[in-house]
């Protein structure tokens, strides 16, 4: 991972650069889990305290499909989505990716027994799948 974070920072790094560094096998990320899914269960929503199902993880880094990039998230956010996923309100998000998840086999890779949190994000685009054109490794961007 510091490789990645020194060619980011560095003054001059190419498309080339980024491409050619190597992608860990896995990353850190603040997940929710399928097990805690009744955890509040009974509680109102002003007594349910994120904290309690947030997971510092370390996860695998995710194949890329078609039309997505793989991006080094520099800074990201905690919003209402966020805090919504964690107490699992309106519904837990993992009914949504399994019934996405039995779509085709590269969605059923979003089928999991965790979820990484996050809607907000700036990064550098590290990789980018078949059909992305818009972006390139090296890029910066926000999502």
């Amino acid at each position: 991972m510091e490789e990645i974070i020194s060619a980011i920072l560095a003054d001059g790094t190419t498309s080339e650069d980024i491409s050619g560094l190597r992608i860990p096998d896995t990353y850190r990320a603040v997940t929710i889990r399928k097990d805690d899914i009744g955890l509040f269960e009974g509680m109102a929503s002003a007594d349910k305290d994120p904290r309690k199902s947030l997971h510092l993880d370390e996860v695998p880094v995710p194949e890329l499909g078609p039309g997505e990039a793989l991006v080094a998230v520099m800074a990201s956010s905690v919003n209402y989505n966020s805090v919504w996923t964690s107490i699992f309100e309106p519904l837990p998000t993992f009914h949504f990716l399994k019934r996405y998840g039995a779509t085709s086999a590269m969605a059923a890779r979003h089928d999991l027994p965790y979820h990484v949190i996050g809607s907000d994000l700036a990064g550098v685009v590290l990789r980018t799948g078949p059909g992305v054109n818009a972006w390139k490794p090296g890029d910066e961007v926000v999502a």
